[in-house]
């Protein structure tokens, strides 16, 4: 999900997630992209400016173009729910791309609910066992509280 709702954040997570072949989308070939599909022209600066902010008010046109080309709706642009949809959609299509991953859903779509259910709960606790050795493994920060006995 993007850091924060501004326009550009959400250009930039489009950027950042859909990947042709791995790779991030050219600001050229999002241009190109977006002036085949708008019938007009569309630099690449100004995808550059958008994706970063210099510019925030683009017309209905060129966002309808973006929109197009990540292929999703332009309501993306303006409503956090189909914000958040998309999101969740695009990093479950992000996730897939990973073959350990694929294959873990692969192998649990052939087993019955209930060993299904089992291995939701495994993950869910080698989840919970790496999140605490991350923080266990965090430097020490001086700050009240934390352990500077050494």
């Amino acid at each position: 999900m993007p850091p924060s709702s501004t326009l550009a954040a959400k250009i930039d997570h489009l950027f950042k997630t859909i990947r042709p072949g791995g790779r991030e989308y050219s600001y050229d070939e999002v241009a190109r992209g977006c002036a085949e599909v708008a019938g007009g022209t569309f630099s690449k600066t100004y995808v550059w400016q958008l994706r970063t902010g210099q510019r925030d008010n683009p017309t209905k046109r060129h966002l309808e173009a973006i929109a197009a080309f990540f292929q999703v709706p332009v309501s993306y642009f303006f409503e956090e729910e189909t914000t958040e949809r998309v999101d969740s959609q695009l990093a479950l299509a992000a996730a897939m791309r990973d073959a350990d991953v694929r294959d873990i859903a692969l192998r649990a779509s052939h087993l019955d609910p209930d060993a299904r259910r089992s291995i939701v709960r495994i993950m869910q606790e080698v989840s919970r066992l790496q999140r605490a050795r991350s923080s266990d493994s965090e430097p020490d920060t001086g700050e009240p509280g934390a352990d500077s006995s050494g």
